[in-house]
């Protein structure tokens, strides 16, 4: 995921407290349910703006998520860009190089979140979400759909929540699976081919206090974690955008991909079913204090968001900046001693473990925001290191 603090020319799909979720709900029709295995870890790629995913990339991918379509004041599901068909097409067209690649429309993000709430408010606003959802699918011969509100019960950007969201969410999720039920009955997409349902979540407490994930699960596919934006030029102090671990350094904020996953697992979500976030960017500040070579220091302005692309063919052959590796967080870092300059961002070291991590914790693969960021080393080490 991820919208507005992504100045990377992107909109960020899953920015704040990045996170997580997930749930269950035992009423659901025992067609209803997700499977619970796969044959092979999951790679998604989110994909915004002008599609420009090579055919060597798709073969890597497993799953390709469109951002994103829209939520209309009166609860319809929309594609707002002109070039938004044109991208879908190209898309499919990616299954000559990988027949098996799935690509699937996603709903929301931070910007397009504002009326999620009262489109899951009711029994016939619910049905019409789910209703426009799926003609989409159909009409652009997808595989699946994913969610991701922005927040259910807290706010976003501008959208509207209530207390209710926690409850609604779950049952927007149930309707919306049994309309891909329907339609997937129509078109002969059933048992391992039957249409895809995942939610990007929030990777914190807050969205599990405000969602129902041991229900809301059940009729999910994927849960895709947020696992980034831990730090950034919104927190009083510099940090690690999305550590595997927490830091051994005094972080008032202790927050780690890992503690989100077992956050999840512990609020009734399947391992197998979690996937794993990973930014293809990196955050920056300017003016941080030396030590711990400035990390979890005050800073005096922040540096916004930068490319991995960017990060690895431009700014760390820059003379003065020292790649640094947090041993304890497992995570990585720029860091320009002369000019107080850190920089957080993910790289194949940092990935690497997050991949071995994946494997150990039984969870359902990794997915990354945003695709256009990486100059393709990030996605070449995933596929590598995550079958």
């Amino acid at each position: 995921m991820t919208n507005a603090r992504l100045d990377v020319g992107l909109r960020r799909h899953g920015i704040r407290l990045g996170t997580l979720l997930v749930l269950g709900l035992g009423l659901l029709a025992v067609g209803c349910s997700a499977p619970e295995t796969s044959p092979e870890h999951t790679r998604i790629g989110y994909v915004h703006g002008t599609v420009d995913v090579s055919a060597e990339d798709a073969r890597r991918l497993t799953h390709i998520n469109y951002a994103f379509a829209n939520v209309t004041e009166e609860g319809c599901v929309v594609l707002e860009q002109e070039r938004d068909s044109l991208n879908l097409a190209r898309l499919r067209d990616l299954k000559s190089a990988n027949p098996d690649l799935k690509i699937v429309l996603s709903i929301g993000g931070w910007a397009w979140s504002d009326y999620f709430s009262d489109a899951a408010s009711t029994d016939s606003s619910r049905a019409r979400f789910a209703r426009t959802a799926v003609d989409l699918l159909a009409k652009h011969d997808l595989d699946g759909l994913d969610l991701d509100w922005e927040y259910p019960g807290q706010p976003g950007q501008d959208n509207v929540y209530r207390p209710e969201d926690k409850e609604n969410f779950t049952r927007l999720l149930r309707t919306v699976r049994r309309h891909l039920e329907k339609q997937g009955r129509a078109d002969g997409r059933t048992g391992d081919e039957r249409y895809l349902l995942t939610i990007a979540a929030g990777a914190d407490a807050e969205y599990l206090a405000h969602t129902n994930m041991a229900a809301a699960h059940t009729p999910l596919d994927y849960v895709n974690l947020m696992t980034y934006d831990f730090h950034g030029g919104w927190s009083d102090h510099t940090g690690h955008l999305a550590n595997l671990y927490p830091p051994a350094a005094p972080d008032t904020l202790q927050r780690s991909a890992a503690t989100a996953v077992n956050m999840f697992v512990k609020a009734g979500v399947p391992p197998q079913k979690l996937v794993l976030g990973v930014p293809f960017y990196g955050r920056g500040w300017s003016g941080a204090g030396a030590r711990d070579d400035g990390l979890y220091q005050r800073y005096d302005t922040s540096r916004g968001s930068y490319s991995y692309d960017t990060l690895a063919n431009h700014v760390a052959t820059q003379p003065g900046f020292e790649r640094q590796w947090d041993a304890v967080a497992r995570a990585s870092t720029l860091w320009a001693p002369d000019s107080s300059v850190l920089i957080t961002h993910e790289t194949p070291r940092s990935l690497r473990a997050k991949a071995h991590y994946v494997q150990s914790r039984g969870l359902g693969g990794v997915m990354y925001w945003e695709h256009s960021a990486d100059d393709g080393t990030l996605l070449r080490t995933l596929h590598e290191h995550l079958p």
